[in-house]
């Protein structure tokens, strides 16, 4: 579970600062989806940050699994990312010269020596996700010989290498047409389902938002309306 406690967040403008997120508090159980939405500037990709504790907030709390990790220094954030986070970035920005088998491998040497799988398993658990995620046929291509639509699943599967607990993905159906879009959103779903994630969605496509488990509108950085999540 995430939980996001009044949350604060400010960057440096000139003599003053501007304040990107102003007090926003969520909750994300396990096995849900939750959508953040509200147009560009509103703070929706700031928030994320903050959830993936790549930015720090000015104030507020960052709950992850019952756990404060608020104040953690920037190596321990970077090891909760790498064992209990997965995030799926706008753009996939997979590795070129890597087969889409090789970029979910390659994760695995993100972690310490002494934690790192054996290759075996690595690489049985790098095509059990390209089996979820529908590209099983496709492990050994490389990203210019894969759609769109191929790449962000290869981006989704990458983030859940690790098995992380919670899950936060931004703006995942911007580049893809409606149908592929929805497709993805559908994989989404299953897979929080199936993997028991708490899940964070920052969306601009509104036609999605029903189908989400709660859902927060943005709107300078505060939220102006939310829904509950269903469970």
């Amino acid at each position: 579970m995430i939980r996001l406690n009044d949350i604060t967040l400010t960057f440096p403008d000139g003599d003053s600062r501007v304040t990107a997120v102003d007090g926003v508090s969520l909750t994300a159980h396990p096995g849900t989806v939750t959508g953040i939405t509200g147009p560009s500037g509103s703070g929706k990709s700031s928030l994320l940050a903050v959830a993936g504790t790549l930015l720090r907030p000015d104030s507020g709390e960052i709950l992850i699994d019952g756990h404060d990790v608020t104040g953690l220094s920037t190596a321990e954030a970077t090891r909760l990312r790498r064992d209990r986070i997965g995030i799926v970035f706008q753009q996939p920005n997979l590795i070129p010269s890597l087969t889409a088998r090789e970029q979910l491998s390659v994760m695995n040497e993100l972690g310490t020596p002494r934690n790192r799988r054996g290759r075996a398993e690595t690489t049985a658990r790098a095509e059990e996700l390209l089996s979820a995620v529908g590209l099983a046929e496709h492990a050994h291509k490389r990203p210019h010989q894969l759609s769109g639509g191929q790449r962000q699943r290869v981006n989704i599967a990458r983030a859940l290498m690790n098995d992380p607990s919670v899950l936060l993905i931004d703006e995942p159906t911007s580049a893809l047409d409606q149908e592929r879009g929805a497709g993805i959103i559908d994989l989404i779903l299953r897979l929080t389902d199936e993997r028991n994630t708490s899940t964070l969605l920052v969306t601009h496509d509104l036609v999605h938002l029903p189908r989400m488990h709660g859902v927060l509108h943005l709107v300078d950085g505060q939220v102006v309306d939310a829904a509950v999540p269903t469970r």
